[in-house]
């Protein structure tokens, strides 16, 4: 087997958001469909929420990368979290006008003609503080903008019901860890995508079942997985011991050993 193969493998499941690498399986297909459904509805915001590691952000990038040309829309993947920041980036980019507070930027979008409110998309906005979440809340209550935001699902708490989202949220979808067919097809299409035929028949159904043991179908966690995989066989090379191995499947052995190396299994 090409080596090249491995390498290029490799890469493919870099912990890393680019809408370009984004897979479409059954439920994430209905998940994205019910959130270009929802931007269509008169909502003042539109909440996505889920566990880390199930591809909320990978879920903002596509409908960035996909509405960019369509419409007046702005990702914020990186938290605005100081408050003057959030202003100036929101006034330059929406009004294009410096503005570093609420009021300048309220006082300004009164009179702003858009022929649909813009969409803001925050990633991550459990990093921002209460009252900057107030401040956006207010700033949804004018319907001049559409804000969607991603929030981690913590296991003490339903998000849903934090006060400053009960009366302004009217759609909310959940992203959940893949169920083992799903991480199956996850795996699979990824590698098909790049041209990686023998490697995406590298993973059998055995190799399936441990590597959704180890990760539980969380997104971020097979990737990491995945990507040790590839480079497990990478250092085998270097080393002269590929004939130690097999070539044509990934054996438990090895994904317990990239599983080790990355701290997913102790």
């Amino acid at each position: 087997m090409d080596i090249e193969l491995f390498e290029h493998s490799k890469n493919i499941f870099l912990d890393n958001v680019d809408a370009k690498s984004y897979v479409q399986i059954e439920t994430i297909a209905k998940q994205y469909n019910s959130l270009l459904e929802a931007i269509q509805k008169p909502l003042k915001m539109i909440l996505i929420y889920g566990r880390p590691g199930t591809g909320k952000s990978m879920l903002l990038s596509k409908l960035y990368a996909d509405l960019k040309e369509q419409k007046n829309i702005f990702l914020y993947a990186t938290p605005l979290v100081d408050e003057e920041h959030f202003f100036s980036m929101l006034g330059h980019d929406i009004l294009h006008l410096k503005t570093k507070n609420l009021t300048q930027f309220m006082a300004l979008l009164k009179s702003a003609d858009f022929q649909e409110p813009p969409l803001v998309l925050l990633d991550e906005a459990q990093l921002y503080s209460d009252t900057l979440m107030e401040k956006i809340r207010l700033l949804s209550d004018t319907r001049k903008i559409k804000f969607i935001i991603t929030l981690h699902k913590t296991q003490t708490e339903d998000l849903i019901a934090k006060e400053h989202f009960q009366t302004r949220i009217w759609e909310s979808i959940e992203l959940k860890n893949a169920t083992e067919d799903e991480l199956k097809l996850y795996i699979v299409k990824k590698l098909i995508k790049e041209n990686c035929y023998d490697n995406a028949d590298m993973f059998d159904t055995k190799a399936i079942q441990t590597i959704y043991k180890i990760t539980q179908g969380n997104y971020r966690q097979t990737n990491k997985l995945l990507y040790t995989i590839f480079e497990l066989y990478l250092s085998y090379e270097k080393a002269k011991m590929l004939h130690k191995i097999d070539l044509h499947k990934v054996s438990t052995k090895t994904i317990e050993m990239a599983a080790l190396h990355k701290g997913l299994i102790k």
